[in-house]
């Protein structure tokens, strides 16, 4: 009966390629979508339809790309867009830099195309596009979208601008407020009406910001800026509303490291309570526990230095230094993305492998066995869940 039901996918994808081969653009051909089966069916009940992974492609390549996984057919379709939308030019744009649904609005931050790609959901189809220029990452609040920016040109400059976040109006993609924060910043999170930001200060190595901008979000101005570390990435908030902020360091002298922000007792102010002496290069958290995966770049030995763990955020103790248990790891060139499945703890790592060519999206279960593994587009970077 599988094989039935994968011989009726496969006939039912050749057909469907064949009716879209004609349509073009002007001055370029449209590249079909490919297709994989995937034995991976979400339970009946399942709140979840797919997932959505966008390759960042590399830069000045213009092949950012989107792959869609649908839990419903078992179709993974790799370069997903461009057979959605074959009358929009140069495609998704240079350099895919984050994801994320809202309503039935995705939304794709396209970094050195200077805007976001707003999609319908469902379908794929292309909405419109917001302009921000050299955006970063986005989130939500209140039917307001918000974009980090470097705001300045993609250059590394000593006097390199301050950065900024924007506020996109979801129902008519415009923006409608700016405000400046740190030196290039990265990643936010919200909470309690205030949103924090990640300073890097990347452009300006090696001065690089160590500061975690504040917003108030009921006026959207800067209120606080917090010392952290240098060269700050990635912010998550845990269920207890703690904040975990990742610092690359400096890639010589001053090691990655991971800080906990809480809030002071009597205080509704955020400052860092605990400094984890570890790497971390991106993170995702489900239930109480952060899943990480470290590549260390040092400069001196001119290589990488990979790792993987698994931290309980109640306690803030690493309770295992690796997530994947079958020794698969070996598999892995490049981990270059991390996401968890909100129900069944499924965990996805990236492969970027050389940057230059397909990359490979991995998938484990709870228990760190591999379930499943896939090709993508170039350098695999950010997944977000489509729910049904």
């Amino acid at each position: 009966m599988m094989k039935y039901r994968q011989l009726i996918k496969a006939v039912m994808t050749a057909v469907a390629l064949l009716m879209l081969l004609p349509a073009c653009r002007e001055d370029e051909l449209v590249v079909p979508t490919e297709y994989d089966i995937i034995n991976d069916a979400a339970p009946a009940n399942s709140a979840i339809r797919g997932l959505y992974l966008v390759n960042e492609g590399n830069m000045g390549s213009n092949k950012c790309t989107l792959d869609y996984f649908d839990y419903m057919t078992g179709l993974y379709a790799r370069n997903f867009y461009a057979e959605k939308n074959p009358n929009v030019v140069k495609e998704l744009g240079d350099v895919g830099n984050d994801i994320a649904v809202y309503g039935s609005k995705l939304y794709v931050v396209v970094n050195c195309s200077h805007k976001v790609e707003v999609l319908n959901a469902h379908t794929g189809v292309r909405i419109g596009q917001v302009d921000i220029p050299n955006c970063r990452y986005i989130r939500f609040y209140r039917g307001k979208a918000y974009v980090s920016s470097y705001v300045g040109p993609v250059l590394i400059d000593p006097d390199a601008p301050k950065g900024a976040v924007y506020q996109v109006d979801t129902l008519s993609l415009q923006v409608t407020a700016k405000v400046s924060v740190g030196y290039q910043p990265e990643e936010m999170e919200i909470v309690d009406d205030y949103m924090y930001v990640a300073n890097s200060g990347g452009y300006r190595a090696p001065t690089y910001d160590n500061t975690v901008s504040v917003i108030q979000m009921v006026d959207f101005k800067q209120v606080q800026q917090i010392p952290v570390g240098i060269n700050l990435h990635r912010l998550k908030k845990d269920r207890q509303n703690k904040l975990w902020v990742s610092s690359r360091g400096d890639y010589r002298y001053r090691p990655s490291q991971l800080y906990v922000l809480d809030k002071i007792p009597g205080y509704n102010r955020m400052t860092v309570t605990d400094t984890l002496d570890l790497a971390c290069s991106n993170m995702a958290i489900h239930g109480d526990s952060l899943y990480y995966y470290a590549t260390e770049w040092n400069e001196y030995t001119g290589s990488n230095k990979i790792s993987y763990g698994i931290i309980n955020t109640v306690t803030k103790e690493r309770v295992s230094d690796n997530f994947i248990t079958d020794g698969t790891e070996k598999e892995i060139t490049i981990p270059y993305g991390i996401a968890i499945h909100p129900e069944t703890g499924d965990i996805f790592v990236t492969d970027a492998k050389n940057y230059v060519s397909s990359g490979t999206l991995y998938c484990f279960d709870r228990n760190g066995r591999k379930k499943w593994s896939v090709r993508t587009g170039d350098i695999p970077a950010h997944i977000c869940f489509l729910p049904k």
